[in-house]
């Protein structure tokens, strides 16, 4: 073998809409992938319509072929991680959960990173169907679930995060990362992470096992959930424990976002096609 080569990378299965602004979606999480040393075997799941503000439709791709798509490279490659965006519609969401069953029966502890992307910054929808309905036969198979303030409000109604974040893990999630970009506009960004193994208190409630706090960028950004889901999902195909790639897929990201461009007036883009020092 040429020594220039590079080792092989872990590879990455993700399914997710694309998006022809370049900066959300499928856009978003092949650099993302790539930057943090594992490989992305991308699916689209629905074409989209959008610019860097506004979506203006969404398109489902038909579940066979989505089906079709990935099982072709789950036959071929060794599958590391599966990155979860929006599935377009339930019948999409459906097929994903029967592909990564069939992934779990040769890998039991693979992990999966649900981003539950419900709408964008501007609240337009990104499914043809009821979009929190859509995700109801993923949680059972999310390793880790990765929704912003409002996207758990949405999913789990208006209390506290703790009480969200054992909702989320009733229904079949490992672990919840509980995102505060989207929240209210305090000083920080307060990401909160909740595992099984931290269990519950008296109320019911889950135990937060770590928090991390970011300072607030004065801007709005165009697929920075997208960006850290995707991080996420390449940091724990490279084998890391689950708080250590929760760090550092937040590093990577508010690296991206604090060297972000504008592209036009609206969210700006994150500079995800970075060198990251991941020290």
């Amino acid at each position: 073998m040429n020594a220039a080569y590079r080792a092989t990378p872990p590879c990455v299965l993700v399914f997710s809409g694309s998006d022809p602004s370049g900066g959300a979606g499928m856009q978003a999480d092949i650099p993302a992938i790539t930057a943090l040393g594992c490989h992305p075997l991308s699916v689209p799941t629905a074409l989209t319509v959008q610019d860097n503000v506004s979506v203006f439709a969404v398109h489902p791709l038909a579940p066979e072929l989505v089906r079709h798509q990935a099982q072709v490279l789950i036959d071929r490659f060794d599958i590391a991680a599966v990155k979860l965006g929006i599935a377009g519609s339930r019948a999409n969401a459906e097929a994903i959960a029967a592909l990564i069953d069939q992934l779990r029966t040769k890998h039991p502890a693979l992990p999966v990173v649900l981003d539950p992307v419900l709408a964008n910054g501007k609240g337009d929808n990104l499914s043809s169907d009821d979009a929190a309905r859509v995700i109801e036969p993923l949680y059972a198979l999310a390793t880790v679930i990765t929704p912003n303030l409002n996207e758990a409000r949405r999913l789990c109604g208006d209390v506290a995060p703790a009480r969200q974040a054992a909702e989320l893990m009733r229904r079949g999630c490992a672990h919840v990362l509980l995102k505060g970009g989207h929240g209210p506009q305090e000083q920080d960004v307060v990401n909160r992470w909740y595992g099984q193994s931290s269990g519950a208190d008296e109320s019911g409630d889950a135990v937060e096992s770590a928090r991390w706090s970011w300072p607030r960028l004065p801007d709005e950004f165009h697929g920075s959930g997208c960006t850290l889901a995707a991080a996420l999902s390449a940091c724990l195909a490279r084998g890391l424990p689950m708080r250590q790639a929760i760090d550092l897929a937040q590093r990577y990201t508010q690296h991206a976002l604090s060297t972000s461009y504008a592209i036009a007036a609206g969210q700006r883009i994150p500079n995800r096609v970075i060198t990251f020092d991941a020290a």
